[in-house]
């Protein structure tokens, strides 16, 4: 797929980032260039993987002259840089804007001025019915590719976006949390026991990114089909393979924080086209000729619903550990406090 091809990675010291670049590193691409603004990072892949497939380009995606600087000779951009912890971005929205919005505008306007073929762009849940600055941010982000992917010719430049819900084990989500808490005999606290949540792991999200490559149109977004969990199951299951009986405490829910994930709206989802595992979400080709879509209705509308974690597959416990099993993340974890256990009862 990518032989003999340069990739560039923006936000690429981050999870997803490093997914992709083990994924592809041992191809037959020609280069993976990761760009980001963290040196400390970008020094700790260079010393771990010591190949010299792998190039760092340190810059910010919000200074348009770095990011140009990144693409010479560049076919293919994954943009994963963005600003992603809710709380951060409610008391900084205008960071969230610089780096989530702009940030993408300047990536696409290089992309396009560079020629590049393809730009696949990362989007979150959290910008479908937004209600907090980061979703607002990121459903901003999705205009603006959108728009620009109108601007040029596809055979050129192709841009077009994926959305997903929380990786499963990423940075700041509630599975490390949860892991912790058992590790350090504390009560598991859960906001609300019948919250949903999508249950996708880090290789899921890279695999959604290849079929986006691989199969969307100019301004698409793709979203996969995945199942979902209850907050207190996702705990019960935690609790069972760690065979623990850390207290559930119920805290109430964040501010900021929905009930379920949706992943596609009520909108999208009426003119999404339905394929195996995916939802393909056309642009809209609509011009500023409006005066016919205030005219006439969609009856649609009145009787479909939305895409959500709450109207997913829904997982049992049982089927929750199988899928917690299958993170490497999980698995490490288990085996880290299997052995710290067999220390304790031989002392």
């Amino acid at each position: 797929m990518f032989e003999n091809k340069t990739l560039l990675i923006t936000g690429g010291t981050g999870s997803f980032g490093n997914a992709v670049m083990e994924r592809f590193l041992d191809s037959d691409i020609k280069e993976i260039r990761i760009f980001s603004r963290d040196e400390k990072k970008q020094d700790d892949m260079r010393k771990k993987y010591r190949n010299e497939k792998l190039k760092f380009y340190l810059g910010d995606v919000r200074d348009i002259a770095s990011v140009r600087n990144a693409m010479h000779g560049v076919d293919y951009i994954f943009h994963a840089a963005a600003l992603k912890q809710v709380p951060s971005c409610e008391f900084f929205p205008m960071e969230a804007v610089n780096t989530n919005v702009i940030g993408t505008e300047n990536v696409l306007t290089a992309a396009i001025d560079f020629g590049i073929e393809k730009v696949i762009c990362l989007s979150t849940d959290k910008a479908a019915y937004p209600i907090n600055a980061m979703g607002i941010s990121k459903a901003m982000m999705e205009k603006v590719f959108v728009a620009k992917s109108k601007t040029v010719d596809p055979e050129r430049t192709l841009i077009c976006g994926t959305r997903y819900g929380n990786v499963m084990a990423s940075r700041g989500s509630v599975i490390p949390l949860f892991i912790e808490q058992i590790k350090s005999n504390e009560p598991l606290t859960i906001t609300d026991p019948n919250m949903t949540r999508f249950l996708m792991s880090l290789e899921e999200a890279v695999e959604l990114v290849v079929y986006a490559f691989k199969n969307a149109e100019a301004g698409d977004i793709m979203v996969q089909k995945s199942p979902s969990s209850t907050i207190k199951d996702l705990a019960k299951a935690l609790k069972q393979l760690f065979n623990a009986d850390n207290e559930i405490k119920i805290i109430g829910t964040r501010h900021g924080e929905k009930k379920y994930e949706t992943l596609l709206t009520k909108e999208e989802y009426v003119k999404s086209e339905d394929l195996p595992g995916f939802y393909r979400v056309p642009a809209d080709k609509r011009d500023l000729n409006y005066d016919k879509y205030f005219a006439e209705g969609d009856e649609q509308l009145t009787t479909i619903t939305e895409y959500n974690s709450d109207n997913t597959e829904i997982l049992d416990v049982e089927e929750i550990k199988e899928k917690l099993l299958s993170l490497e993340y999980v698995r490490k974890e288990l085996d880290e406090w299997a052995k710290s256990q067999n220390k304790v009862v031989s002392k």
